[in-house]
């Protein structure tokens, strides 16, 4: 049952979870969430459909009926689960992770994510301790039900003109083969874009660096101004400027501004980004009167929080991007059609890409470091004192982890939900300060805990 994570359940199908799992999940879904009908999709991975049917068994035995969309992004779930006002859903997918590996993402009403806190953990426990799941009086039906055509029109009233932008792109073999030819038409250049569920040309996580490697050079052959890539499932995107540079994805949180501000005319947002984001963001946007808000990473902690504030955007490291006109849910398709719309406005004021983003960015930043260790807790309170000791903080946060800032730099360290791990990430006003402040924390992790970089 080790599939069971705070977001979501995930792992190797076959290994960490099987059919079986996949039969009591869906047979335990509709009490949990009080619901008699559930929405169910699928990514294209090999695994998909045999979880699909056990899925869709385990619903009907309970007694609820089935809508059936078919192979679809993460997404397109959020919308038809909200839009059409279900009060459950699951997307079969594993998102990022390799071909190998599959799961489920669970929501409930108003495409509210279901974690480990909030549901997946009382599933975890009925499926330890070997509830029974006799088969209801009624068995449900299975409906099919096409809600693409509703999603695109949904979509399309954020398409900018992109006349005069080249773009790039790289869909990854993934769920996004689905829409992006039917957004963007065929006049960009696209890689990988044909649906295959054994991910044949990289894996389908962008980021990691060598992911993004083919789309760099397709942007320098094609003389692109900007080249986008999403994950597996679709919920997450980044982006390449023109000069085949990765973008940081938290540094778009901010140059969003550009739509919901200055083309939209919204004022003084708020705007929720997560623990591990630059400085560079909430300085940029504090020029807007923008009411930033930190939280913790992840979907299952950031749509519940943009709703609570009721922000109009956000953004994690990871790239996801929450809007609350997408029901407060992600879309890797609606960011993309934001930033394209950005650049191509930029473009016509005569700047680029990178100028954009170089006007965002300060800051010299680590990225995040994996150090594999036992003692997590504390390691976390070895560097928090190491550094506390030697200046005084400015700014202090102690959730997911902490996250310490000072005058010059601030770094966050915090423990993998799922993994060993602790991931350290660092940022500094100079290159020599990020060096000195990444090999003292190396030094300290090594030496008094064993780590392993």
């Amino acid at each position: 049952m080790g599939a069971f994570h705070a977001y979501d359940i995930r792992g190797i199908y076959g290994v960490d979870f099987d059919k079986e799992t996949a039969y009591k999940v869906g047979y335990f879904i509709p009490g949990l969430l009080g619901a008699d009908k559930v929405l169910v999709g699928r990514d294209c991975r090999v695994s998909s459909q045999e979880i699909h049917d056990a899925l869709l068994e385990g619903i009907t035995d309970a007694g609820s009926d089935v809508y059936d969309i078919g192979l679809s992004s993460t997404p397109l779930v959020y919308f038809g689960t909200a839009n059409y006002g279900f009060k459950a859903s699951v997307q079969i997918t594993a998102s990022h992770n390799p071909a190998e590996y599959n799961g489920m993402k669970v929501s409930r009403e108003n495409a509210l994510p279901v974690g480990f806190d909030t549901g997946l953990g009382l599933i975890k426990q009925w499926i330890d301790e070997g509830r029974p799941t006799p088969p209801a009086a009624r068995k449900g039906k299975v409906h099919e039900k096409e809600i693409l055509s509703d999603y695109l029109d949904f979509m399309m009233k954020y398409k900018g003109d992109y006349s005069g932008l080249k773009v790039a792109f790289d869909l990854s073999n993934g769920m996004s083969c689905l829409f992006a030819r039917k957004v963007f038409g065929d006049g960009p250049a696209y890689i990988f874009d044909e649906i295959d569920g054994r991910f044949p040309n990289h894996e389908p996580n962008p980021l990691v660096a060598k992911n993004v490697e083919p789309l760099k050079e397709l942007v320098a052959r094609e003389k692109a101004d900007v080249g986008v890539i999403y994950d597996g499932d679709a919920d997450r995107v980044m982006f390449v400027d023109e000069k085949s540079q990765f973008v940081a994805p938290d540094l778009v949180i901010a140059l969003m501004s550009e739509y919901f501000i200055k083309e939209r005319g919204e004022k003084a947002p708020r705007v929720l980004q997560e623990i591990r984001s630059s400085k560079a963001v909430g300085e940029f946007l504090a020029q807007f009167g923008v009411e930033l808000h930190t939280w913790r990473v992840g979907r299952a902690f950031a749509a519940p929080k943009l709703r609570e504030i009721d922000g109009l955007w956000g953004g994690e490291l990871a790239g996801h991007y929450y809007f609350k006109d997408f029901f407060y849910s992600d879309s890797g398709l609606l960011a993309s059609m934001i930033v394209l719309r950005i650049v191509a406005a930029l473009k016509k004021q005569g700047k680029t890409f990178s100028q954009a983003i170089g006007e965002i960015a300060k800051y010299q930043n680590s990225g995040e470091i994996n150090f594999k260790l036992e003692d997590k807790k504390g390691a976390m309170d070895a560097v928090k004192e190491h550094f506390m000791a030697q200046e005084k903080a400015t700014a202090f946060m102690d959730f997911d982890g902490y996250r310490v800032e000072f005058p010059d730099w601030w770094f966050n360290i915090r423990p993998s939900n799922t993994e060993p791990y602790l991931r350290f990430i660092c940022e500094a006003s100079s290159e020599d300060l990020l060096k000195k402040k990444v090999a003292e924390t190396k030094d300290l992790l090594i030496k008094r805990f064993d780590a392993i970089v």
